[in-house]
C-alpha cells in the first residue's frame, strides 16, 4: 500500500497518524508511507525521530480574531494547492488519510479531486474546521466520539472508531507497571499532567494542593509539569517545603506516560482528544480540566463525553481552585467504590481497535479504488 497521512500542528493530530502508519506497516510491511505536515508544527520532531519520510508545506491556519492576517494565509493556501498536487503526482498514493490540522484539509481535498481514495479522522467530540471542510472529498469520516457525528453533513460517511493509539497504551494494562515503578499494594497513585508543554492553571492549583496531599502517608504522586513550567513548579514546591522523592515525583516531561497512566488510581489532566482516549483505554477515573484556549472549546466537549457517562469529574478552569481540586481528590481517594465505578465507566468508553478498523476500511477497494 502507498499511503499519505496528512495532519499536524499538535501531537493530538500527529500521534493518531503515527498509530495508523504503524498499523499499515505491521499489516503490509512492504508499504510506503509519506507524511505531509506544516513546516511550523510539532510533526518535524515527532516524525523524523521515527524515521518516516515527511514533506512540509508552507501553510498556516486562518485567524478568527485578526482578519487581515487571513490575506497571507489565503495566499499560502493557494500556493500549497499546487505543491500538494505535485506531491500526489510524484508519490502516486493508493490512499490519503487526513488527521486534522490546517494542512490536512487541503491534502484531502486535492486527493479527492484527483480521484484518489481519501479519508478523514476526527479526534474530538467537537470537530475542527479542516475536517468539516474535507468531508465532501472523503470516502469515510472516522470519528473518535459519536457526539461529533451531527456536525457532518453526510451521516452515511461517518463511522465511530475511537482514536488510534500507540501500541504502548493498548498493552499498558497487561504490564505490571505498579510493580515496575516500585509502588506498594496499599498506595494510592495520583497522576497529574497538562500536556507536553504543561498547563499553567493546572500546575498552579495542583502545586497548592500538594501542600496538603503530601501528608497523606499512603499516597504517591507523579506530577508532570511540562517543559515550559518545570522550573517554576519546582521552585514553588521547594518554597512550600514539600519533600520530593519516591512519594512526590516531579518531572518536566515523560515518554513513558502509558506506564504512569496504567499505574494510576486517579488522573488529573487536560482533556485533549488523545489524552481522553488514552485515559479511557487504560480504564482510569479522572478529573478533567478542559483548556478554554482551544478552537470551538472542543476540550470541554471531550471531557463532557466522559463525565456524562460517569467516567470523570469535569472541572472548568474558571471554577477551578485548590480547595475544589483537593476536595475532589480526597473524595475519590476515600470512596473506593465510586473510584471503581468511574474506572469501569471509563473503560467502557475506551477503544483499542481504532487503528484496526481504519486499516480494514482503507485497505478495501472502495468506490474510488483502482
Amino acid at each position: 500500500m502507498r499511503a499519505i497521512l496528512a495532519g499536524g500542528g499538535t501531537g493530538g493530530h500527529i500521534y493518531p497518524a503515527i498509530a495508523i502508519a504503524e498499523k499499515i506497516m505491521r499489516k503490509q510491511p512492504d508499504s510506503e508511507i509519506l507524511f505531509i505536515g506544516a513546516n511550523k508544527g510539532m510533526e518535524k520532531e515527532l516524525l523524523r525521530n521515527r524515521g518516516y519520510k515527511v514533506r512540509f508545506i508552507d501553510i498556516r491556519g486562518f485567524s478568527r480574531t485578526k482578519p487581515l492576517k487571513n490575506i497571507g494565509a489565503l495566499c499560502k493556501l493557494i500556493r500549497a494547492g499546487g505543491e500538494i498536487k505535485g506531491i500526489l503526482r510524484e508519490f502516486k498514493p493508493d490512499v490519503v488519510i487526513g488527521t486534522g490540522g490546517y494542512v490536512s484539509g487541503p491534502v484531502v481535498r486535492e486527493a479527492g479531486k484527483a480521484g484518489i481514495r481519501a479519508f478523514v479522522h476526527e479526534q474530538n467530540a467537537f470537530p475542527g474546521m479542516a475536517n468539516k471542510m474535507a468531508e465532501k472529498y472523503a470516502e469515510k469520516v472516522f470519528l473518535a466520539f459519536g457526539e461529533a457525528a451531527p456536525f457532518f453533513k453526510s451521516p452515511e460517511k461517518t463511522l465511530v472508531v475511537g482514536n488510534p493509539l500507540r501500541t504502548e497504551f493498548i498493552t499498558a494494562n497487561a504490564v505490571g507497571y505498579r510493580e515496575k515503578l516500585g509502588i506498594g499494594n496499599g498506595e494510592f497513585v495520583l497522576l497529574c499532567f497538562g500536556g507536553s508543554l504543561g498547563a499553567r492553571a493546572i500546575n498552579e492549583n495542583f502545586s497548592a494542593v500538594l501542600a496538603d496531599l503530601h501528608r497523606e502517608s499512603d499516597m504517591r504522586v507523579y506530577f508532570v509539569t511540562g517543559k515550559a513550567h518545570y522550573a517554576k513548579a519546582l521552585l514553588t514546591l521547594q518554597d512550600a517545603g514539600i519533600p520530593m522523592g519516591d512519594r512526590v515525583v516531579v518531572m518536566e516531561y515523560t515518554d513513558q506516560m502509558h506506564a504512569y497512566m496504567a499505574a494510576a488510581d486517579l488522573i488529573i489532566s487536560r482533556s485533549g482528544a488523545l489524552t481522553v482516549s488514552e485515559i479511557t483505554a487504560c480504564g482510569k477515573a479522572s478529573i478533567l480540566i478542559p483548556s478554554p484556549n482551544v478552537t470551538g472549546n472542543h476540550q470541554f466537549f471531550n471531557a463532557k463525553t466522559v463525565a456524562d457517562r460517569g467516567g470523570a469529574l469535569l472541572l472548568t478552569e474558571d471554577a477551578l481552585s485548590p480547595a475544589k481540586l483537593l476536595d475532589a481528590v480526597l473524595r475519590l481517594k476515600g470512596n473506593k467504590s465510586l473510584l471503581n465505578t468511574m474506572g469501569a465507566a471509563s473503560e467502557r468508553l475506551g477503544r483499542l481497535d481504532a487503528a484496526d478498523v481504519i486499516y480494514d476500511c482503507v485497505s478495501e477497494k472502495g468506490s474510488h479504488g483502482k
